[in-house]
């Protein structure tokens, strides 16, 4: 059985994990498929998104039990390599070329949660809970904190990853972690519409502005200003840009006749 499903809806690919009898728990099979077939719809050009998914009840509950098992006995050069390998992944939807989104229903536990914060963007279903329970066990969600907390601050962030309780979608989109909630019974239906936005946009513009948000991260003031202003001046300088701009001069000619 594939450690993970491959579908494309329109423009969308989306990535499926596929051991819903483990509740999409992550080992090192699953982590090395999931990285080879991000960086796989990287290089197609006529995608817009890409959306990441779980079978069966669950988003993904975090690492299995094997992996756990892994951890035990390993060394700390060993540990810090399948820790690297998991960073790896977590970094990878910051340097793809569209939209990262995850697509939440059930749980979204400890590395599962970790997966989805690392994503653009998440949207979940009303049901869905969310939680970083690392700590219970002695256990740090390290990697996570770099992507958490520019999203909701330090002291929520310190909150969540210290107490390690469950919450629940609307407190995720309350807290910042999550775009938006959509109820169960219509949730395929407006995923669909979410991630088909970026069918009607244009893809040089999110590109570049993806590029934009992420760069100017950890910038001084100054420094954010003229990344800007580059980016503006290579936004302008591409066919999309260019073509908008002449159908709205065409536009504004036509009604001013």
């Amino acid at each position: 059985m594939p450690e993970v499903l491959v579908e494309d809806k329109g423009r969308a690919r989306y990535l499926t994990l596929n051991r819903p009898e483990k509740r999409n728990a992550l080992n090192d099979a699953l982590v090395s498929k999931l990285k080879e077939e991000l960086l796989a719809a990287n290089e197609v050009e006529s995608l817009r998104a890409i959306v990441i998914r779980g079978a069966g009840n669950d988003f993904c509950s975090g690492a299995d039990l094997s992996a756990l098992q892994k951890i035990a006995n390993a060394s700390f050069e060993e540990n810090l390599d399948d820790a690297r390998s998991l960073a790896d992944l977590m970094a990878i939807p910051r340097s793809m070329n569209v939209p990262v989104i995850a697509a939440v229903h059930g749980r979204a536990l400890a590395g599962g949660c970790g997966l989805a914060t690392a994503c653009d963007l998440v949207v979940a279903a009303t049901s869905a809970r969310f939680g970083y329970p690392e700590v219970k066990i002695g256990f740090v969600p390290a990697i996570v904190l770099a992507f958490l907390r520019r999203s909701v601050g330090e002291k929520t962030a310190f909150e969540l990853t210290t107490q390690g309780f469950e919450f629940t979608a609307e407190k995720a989109l309350d807290l910042g972690i999550i775009n938006k909630c959509f109820p169960d019974e219509s949730f395929e239906i407006d995923l669909l519409e979410y991630v088909s936005i970026y069918e009607k946009v244009s893809k040089s513009a999110v590109q570049l502005s993806k590029r934009l948000l992420y760069e100017m991260d950890s910038r001084s003031f100054n420094d954010a200003i003229e990344i800007g202003s580059r980016m503006n001046a290579e936004a302008r300088m591409t066919s999309d840009c260019q073509h908008g701009i002449r159908r709205f001069l065409e536009k504004a000619d036509s009604k001013s006749t």
